[in-house]
């Protein structure tokens, strides 16, 4: 087994700043293009837990007038902060592009709906387990849009960390914004991560007097409310595909997850969990998620278990206060020892960031096409989403991650299967789990005020520039893959849609993401994408993500519905079942072939385009690509039974019309497989022939 690489971090950086150069050469240009331009470092943590640690203020002073703090943020993931009590909502880069140039941003009233949250977690439950199952219990409840307020006796409870994680999985369950109220919880954390003493008062002083403190929102009433009981959560994981997909670790077994296994030497067993990253800002930036992981590593380590050999395990939070906190508890080199060292200070396995298998264990996946897995301290876990070659992923909290790179495999019964034998005592999960008062006693004597001071102060001790002044019109390299001049102002994008004769590109199912509109993780050598980069004269080891090519039409067109988990309804097997990849039918002829070259030859026609789809299209990021992508495909219109907020947005701004099914109609209703043509008429009727 490879030990942790301790300079894995500057190694990282390295390969970074290489690749991602012509990037960080165009963000460097607009730093000094424009006046009111602010560029933090690479390198330094996830923006969304740098806005909760430092950047909200929760209440500004500005002129001698306090107002409260608002986010708009181009990121699903931007509700982060509501924990703090600031209504902070995510937007698509569109919508963003739109303010930059002067119009506005335009919002419905929301439908606010209460949650009230009673009782207590019960020991040994972490922040993460309540936040998966207050995930599948809301997506159930259909709050998609909404902006919830969550109270109650239980809320009060819970820690400001606590808060965050829940707040930040807005997204997951489909609400706009996730807020709690600002209480005495709220002003120990502001104290805690060290903001200045005389703002800590302003945000008590100001809550209190206009009626944003907790005590004044008891009587609040709802025109919905739902209630959910913290004492009935247990130990849970989601998926394998969704984060809505809840189940109890003591189901494992009963899901057909956990199964009778045979311990091979020498060969990695089915279920084998190839990646066990604790990752992500919804959970590193709870300290009490994090010191739990930490103590698991400690306890796993005095009875001499370790990670298994085909495990790569990473630990990468989106702060550097947690390494500081890490060490100040003794935890760090704990969690080194089992091969958790710290990686980088940004989103990587969560978006699909992982990096490259050692050669051996990816050649033996592939040989034996393994079912191999990834478990993840994150928000998403959509397929093909994590790595290329894990079939599936799972969320867990930090220390299930731990316990997971022990195990080895998702066939392992986590709660009741023997991790090891010591003096002839058999050890089990349960035998080295911390106790959550060892928990809180290492984050009340080891998360301190000076880690947070340390780390932002240089942070935001932002000098101005002096350095030569540029041209306000940037300088595009000609022959960047990153970023390049957009065509969707030019040409026929620029021009009339017809809403006429549109061929449908695909007939999906429920459920599709952004994932699969235009997918975030590495790009594989034989995708479309990559044969471009690779014509392009790119090395392999370099071609990087589908997420930092994203300024490169050229490379983001292609991977338009790149994902190899989608499922095509106009394509099927001799059975009639549905063929999963990134495959299309073209009509009229019937000839199935890749995604992209479908696309290009409808292009080369000038053909239109529509997708048919079923409910709760759009999930997932707030991703521009994912209507980018369809438009520039030719694509005018997608009539869906249902869309995620932030994607119709998107879609509007590129000029795609959504179209949704009446209420019992459907593609399975209406017997749709995608040989018809489609007109757009009137205002609301859609015609196929």
């Amino acid at each position: 087994m490879r030990r942790f690489d301790p300079e894995a971090f500057a190694k990282n950086r390295a390969i970074e700043d290489r690749r991602n150069e012509d990037r960080f050469h165009f963000i460097e240009w607009t730093k000094r293009a424009f006046k009111n331009m602010e560029v933090i470092p690479p390198g330094n943590g996830i923006m969304h837990q740098i806005n909760l640690e430092r950047m909200s203020p929760v209440v500004h002073a500005q002129d001698g007038v306090a107002f409260p703090d608002t986010l708009v943020g181009t990121d699903s993931h931007t509700p982060h902060v509501d924990a703090l009590g600031v209504i902070a909502i995510g937007v698509g880069g569109l919508e963003a592009e739109n303010v930059m140039l002067g119009r506005a941003s335009w919002m419905r009233l929301p439908v606010i709906v209460g949650v009230t949250l009673t009782g207590r977690p019960q020991p040994g439950i972490t922040a993460t387990d309540v936040v998966l199952a207050l995930t599948e219990f809301l997506r159930q409840s259909k709050v998609v849009g909404a902006y919830l307020e969550f109270h109650g006796e239980g809320a009060a409870s819970l820690t400001l960390g606590d808060r965050a994680t829940i707040s930040n999985m807005a997204p997951e369950y489909g609400a706009t914004a996730a807020m709690f109220a600002i209480d005495p919880q709220t002003i120990d954390y502001l104290r805690l991560t060290g903001r200045a003493d005389e703002q800590v008062r302003l945000v008590e002083l100001y809550a209190k007097h206009t009626g944003l403190w907790a005590d004044a929102l008891k009587d609040a009433r709802y025109e919905r409310v739902l209630q959910f009981d913290l004492s009935s959560v247990v130990r849970n994981m989601a998926g394998p595909s969704n984060p809505h997909a809840r189940v109890a670790t003591t189901d494992l077994a009963a899901r057909g997850i956990a199964a009778p296994w045979q311990d091979e030497p020498g060969r990695m067993p089915d279920g084998a969990v190839i990646i066990a990253a604790i990752t992500s800002c919804t959970n590193t930036s709870n300290p009490r998620n994090v010191i739990a992981a930490g103590l698991l590593a400690r306890n796993a380590n005095r009875v001499g278990l370790a990670r298994k050999p085909w495990v790569k395990s990473s630990l990468a939070p989106g702060s550097k206060a947690v390494t500081l906190y890490l060490e100040e508890a003794g935890l760090m080199r704990e969690l080194e020892k089992l091969g958790f060292g710290v990686v980088a200070y940004a989103c990587t396995s969560c978006n699909g960031m992982s990096g490259a298998l050692d050669p051996v264990i990816q050649q033996e996946i592939v040989e034996r096409d393994l079912y191999a897995t990834a478990v993840l301290s994150g928000n998403r876990n959509f397929d093909g989403r994590i790595h290329p070659y894990a079939k599936q992923a799972f969320l867990a909290s930090p220390p299930l991650v731990v316990a997971y790179a022990i195990a080895g495999t998702v066939r392992f019964d986590i709660e009741k299967d023997v991790l090891t034998v010591v003096n002839g005592k058999e050890i089990r999960l349960k035998d080295i789990w911390p106790s959550d008062e060892e928990i809180d006693a290492i984050v009340k004597s080891s998360v301190k005020p000076a880690h947070f001071r340390q780390v932002y102060e240089p942070m935001f001790a932002i000098q101005p520039d002096t350095g030569e002044k540029v041209t306000p019109l940037y300088d595009w390299r000609a022959a960047s893959t990153y970023i390049r001049r957009p065509p969707y102002w030019e040409g026929a994008l620029a021009g009339e849609r017809t809403l006429r004769g549109m061929r449908p590109l695909a007939i999906l199912p429920d459920n599709i993401t952004t994932d699969h509109l235009s997918p975030s993780n590495a790009i594989m050598r034989d995708s479309a994408a990559g044969e471009y980069l690779h014509k392009m004269g790119l090395p392999e080891e370099d071609f990087n993500s589908y997420a930092t090519h994203r300024g490169d039409h050229l490379t983001a067109q292609r991977a338009t519905f790149a994902n190899p988990t989608l499922r095509n309804e106009m394509v099927r097997k001799e059975d009639g079942t549905v063929k999963a990849g990134s495959l299309a039918r073209v009509e009229p002829e019937g000839r199935v072939m890749r995604m992209w070259e479908a696309i290009e030859t409808y292009m080369l026609r000038k053909q239109p385009l529509i997708i048919v789809a079923g409910a709760d299209y759009g999930q997932g990021s707030s991703r521009d690509w994912a209507a980018k992508g369809v438009r520039l495909a030719g694509v005018e219109a997608i009539a869906a039974e249902g869309f995620e907020r932030i994607h119709r947005t998107n879609l509007i701004g590129m000029g795609v019309l959504p179209l949704e099914f009446k209420p019992g109609t459907n593609r399975l209703t209406l017997g749709l497989d995608g040989t018809e043509t489609y007109d757009v008429t009137g205002e609301r009727r859609a015609r196929a022939t």
